[in-house]
Formats: C-alpha cells, sequence, structure tokens
C-alpha cells in the first residue's frame, strides 16, 4: 500500500509541476502575442504615414515645382512648341507593315493550332512543310501588297 500511496504523491508532484510549466508558457505567450500585436499596430501608424507622405510628395503641382526648379523644365507654349510632319505616304506604309504582321502572327498562330491537330497522322512533317511554305507564300504576297502599295516602304528615297 505504501508503493501504491508513494507512487499516487509523485503522480500528484509531477501533475502539479506540469500545470505550473503550462500555465508559465501560456502567460509568457500571451505577453508575446500582446506585445506582437502592438508591435503590429505602431506598424499600421507608421505604414499610413508613410502612405500620406508618398502622397503628398507627388502631387502635380508639386513635381511641376521640382521639375521646374531641378531640372530647369518649362511649360509649353506655341511659340516654342515645333510641328514635324511627317513624310508623304508614311501613314500608308505604316498602316501597311501593321497589317503584314498581325496577318504574320495569325497565320503562325493557325500553323501551330494545325500542327498539333495534325499530330496524329502518319506523316506529320511533310504538313509541316506545307504549312512553312504557305506560310511563307502568304508573307510575301503580303510584302509585295504592301510595296507595290508604297513604294517607298521597300526602300525607294524619301
Amino acid at each position: 500500500m505504501t508503493r501504491l500511496n508513494l507512487f499516487l504523491v509523485m503522480a500528484v508532484i509531477l501533475s502539479a509541476l506540469y500545470l505550473v510549466r503550462t500555465q508559465y508558457d501560456s502567460r509568457r505567450l500571451f505577453t508575446e502575442l500582446e506585445h506582437d500585436k502592438s508591435e503590429a499596430h505602431k506598424l499600421e501608424i507608421e505604414n499610413e504615414r508613410l502612405r500620406l507622405e508618398i502622397r503628398s510628395q507627388a502631387t502635380p503641382l508639386r513635381v511641376e515645382s521640382l521639375a521646374k526648379a531641378q531640372l530647369k523644365m518649362r511649360t509649353t507654349t506655341p511659340a516654342i512648341t515645333q510641328y514635324v510632319k511627317a513624310p508623304a505616304g508614311a501613314l500608308e506604309a505604316f498602316k501597311a507593315s501593321d497589317q503584314a504582321l498581325a496577318k504574320s502572327a495569325k497565320s503562325a498562330k493557325s500553323a501551330k493550332s494545325a500542327k498539333s491537330a495534325k499530330s496524329d497522322k502518319l506523316n506529320p512533317s511533310a504538313d509541316n512543310a506545307k504549312t512553312q511554305a504557305d506560310e511563307a507564300l502568304e508573307i510575301k504576297a503580303t510584302d509585295k501588297n504592301a510595296t507595290d502599295k508604297n513604294p517607298s516602304a521597300s526602300g525607294g528615297s524619301l
């Protein structure tokens, strides 16, 4: 019986020590949590202050004054504005080259989808060569149409 009593006393003492340790850890973690909450609140206030400072620094009036003072810039007036005329046919050449690029991108995209669709066939290399040849002919035809419409686009003098 004394062994059982001794064992129970030891169990009670160990349980009490475990309880004290758990309460100590709980209090320590609670104070750490409160400290972290306080730090987070301070950082939020600092963040808001910095955001406000950024907004005040980026006002158009301040940017304009800094540009005038530090960069020696000035506002534009009709007296100092220089207008440049585009050479004759430049707009048409630009539109033609833009259309050619769009068509070549479209044909390349369709060729990729056609290639993936034809990958089931027995001879995909022949299909790929045919697709590439068709693309090359389409690009050449597009370039020829652009050159016919505007001879200056083919390297002629302006």
